[in-house]
């Protein structure tokens, strides 16, 4: 059932009592299941539930409730449990659009989640937002959308394709289906009074609507001033102590379970040690990619991975549910089962396993035994969704050649990103190159390859070059449109001839993931939709992105994740060197600096 179809709980409230009291026949009833109580963290056995109109109408013996056509399903056996929510993702992150995301999602057993398009808003702006929160709004996965906070993440060191002031959030706050703004990562600007950031957190607090975080240092004076201008949850926690000083602050924990940065296993000692309350605590994916999806499913992998670390189960289960409602305002209408809320229910024959064999949304089954059994609705993205790489000219290996200001020498120290395996930090390094021709050049024995941030949004044709290292790339390029936060071009390369080839090749299909060697495509996932989003289905990018993993393996990568590692590599808020289509990003000095520092005798 649609947004569009999904009955407002004042108009059917007279129905549903009439239903509880035996008045009128339920359309759906779940007979002799266990229920799994979020309220008392109780397991009931032998409970029936029934559904009218998309919503939960009685709970207990329904017998009363089963008309002629009322659809009876045997729960004997089974767990019978919320939908579950993802408070805090980027559909963006899983390379698929959100109709295609749904599908995966749904039949893993979430019914609905909080999405941040802040990627494509990057990209598009508000209308790049508007687009994938209006094909949210006709799914039977139900998708709220917090409107991005931080568009561009910096004005000095990069250029974007949009940006996004407290009008725009003003504007998006008043759509439908919208639930608060997006996470707040400029958190040195809301401490010292950016008025921007702060007329963007006020706006949202008029609006009666949840303003989420993003808060990664540890300074307990910025934290409370943080939180005092009304940011209310973080899901950049990485340590149990963390934890505990901002859940005693009333701070909402998000506990992060991506496909890259993986907490729990850390995090949750506050929950299994420390034995604090759980109540203001969520569980939340943040990023996710297409294996993942596939192979471990999506939010009841994050609650089961809550569980292995000794959670317990309705616990874990509460954490993935009625929390995440409760945080959002949202509490009366999800999150639980309980009478007049919204039937989205799972069946599961083992709560450990948290693979559900029947998902019930808005009281329909909407996927059996890990299978879709209703239809979904296509959803047809603008042309102009598909023309976001506009370069000024084809590449050309000239383009990628560093010219040396040493005038002769025949070595020069260089500035290079060396990135981190596991961590969306950097460090800053130098190394100590040749010059060949007045062209400075890479050296695959100290692992440095080179780098190239080609503006991808206006055509301008500025390319800046650097290096990095820490992939252990011994031949071939790679490039990508997933560049995060201004998703330029990024391009890396042991030799310019493939660094061209490899961006050419991406700027044809409108962007995505490649790599290359010798002239030749060894893997590519085309992201035609703002060069974000992949247009096919989630078997189909998961093999694609499985052949990517493998084809950076063949150049010599040995680092977990490689490509969403490389997609970081332009974010200039996070330390502690970057590089952007301006040059190279110092974060730490938040300035652009030099690759050359100079000739070495």
């Amino acid at each position: 059932m649609s947004s569009s179809k999904r009955h407002k709980r004042y108009e059917v409230s007279r129905q549903l009592g009439q239903v509880a009291l035996g008045q009128s026949p339920a359309e759906l009833v779940i007979k002799n299941g266990t229920l799994v109580n979020v309220f008392t963290g109780e397991l009931q056995a032998n409970m029936d539930v029934a559904v009218a109109a998309g919503r939960i109408a009685y709970i207990g013996n329904a017998d009363h409730t089963i008309g002629e056509g009322t659809k009876v399903i045997d729960g004997k056996g089974r767990y019978i449990t919320p939908g579950l929510l993802d408070g805090h993702m980027h559909v963006e992150s899983t390379m698929l659009t959100v109709t295609e995301f749904a599908k995966a999602a749904i039949v893993s057993g979430t019914t609905g989640i909080y999405m941040d398009p802040h990627e494509i808003a990057n990209v598009f702006g508000m209308e790049g937002v508007r687009w994938m929160h209006e094909e949210g709004q006709q799914l039977p996965l139900k998708v709220f959308t917090t409107i991005p906070s931080c568009v561009p993440a910096t004005f000095d060191l990069e250029d974007g394709g949009a940006q996004l002031g407290v009008s725009d959030i003003e504007e998006g706050l008043t759509w439908p289906g919208t639930a608060g703004l997006g996470e707040v990562m400029n958190f040195p600007g809301v401490v010292n009074g950016d008025k921007a950031m702060l007329g963007e957190i006020e706006a949202t607090l008029r609006a009666g609507k949840t303003v989420t975080g993003h808060f990664p240092a540890e300074d307990d004076r910025m934290l409370q001033a943080y939180l005092a201008t009304g940011v209310s949850s973080d899901h950049e926690t990485v340590t149990r102590e963390q934890a505990l000083e901002k859940v005693r602050l009333g701070m909402h924990l998000m506990i992060r379970e991506g496909s890259a940065w993986q907490d729990i296993k850390e995090v949750i000692k506050v929950v299994t040690e420390d034995k604090v309350r759980t109540d203001n605590m969520s569980l939340i994916t943040d990023d996710v990619y297409p294996q993942t999806l596939v192979r471990l499913g999506h939010m009841n992998h994050i609650v089961r991975r809550a569980m292995e670390e000794g959670v317990d189960p309705v616990t874990a289960i509460q954490m993935g549910t009625i929390n995440v409602a409760r945080y959002f305002g949202m509490e009366l209408d999800l999150g639980s089962i309980s009478p007049g809320k919204s039937a989205d229910i799972l069946l599961i024959d083992d709560l450990k396993r948290m693979v559900p064999s029947v998902v019930i949304a808005d009281g329909e089954v909407v996927a059996e035994n890990g299978r879709l059994v209703v239809e979904f609705p296509s959803y047809q993205y603008p042309e102009k969704a598909y023309q976001s790489v506009r370069l000024a000219r084809a590449l050309t290996p000239e383009d990628f050649l560093l010219r040396s200001k040493s005038g002769s020498a025949a070595r020069t120290e260089v500035n290079v990103v060396r990135v981190i395996e596991n961590s969306a930090r950097t460090a800053k390094m130098t190394a100590v190159l040749p010059v060949e021709g007045g062209i400075i050049r890479p050296d695959l024995e100290q692992d440095v390859v080179q780098l190239a941030c080609i503006e991808r949004h206006r055509g301008t044709g500025q390319i800046s070059l650097g290096f990095a290292s820490g992939f252990g790339l011994k031949s071939g390029a790679v490039a990508s449109t997933v560049a995060h936060d201004s998703h330029n071009l990024l391009v890396m390369g042991t030799n310019v001839d493939d660094m061209a080839f490899a961006a050419n090749e991406l700027a044809a299909c409108g962007g995505g993931m490649i790599v290359v060697r010798d002239g030749k495509v060894l893997a590519k996932v085309a992201m035609p939709i703002a060069g974000l989003l992949a247009d096919r289905p989630v078997e189909v990018v998961a093999e694609e992105v499985a052949a990517l993993e493998d084809a950076w393996k063949e150049l010599g990568c040995f680092i977990n994740a490689p490509f969403m590692t490389f997609s970081l590599i332009a974010l200039p808020v996070i330390p502690e060197i970057r590089i952007t289509n301006r040059g190279i990003a110092d974060v730490i000095e938040f300035k652009l600096i030099e690759t050359e520092v100079g000739p070495v005798q």
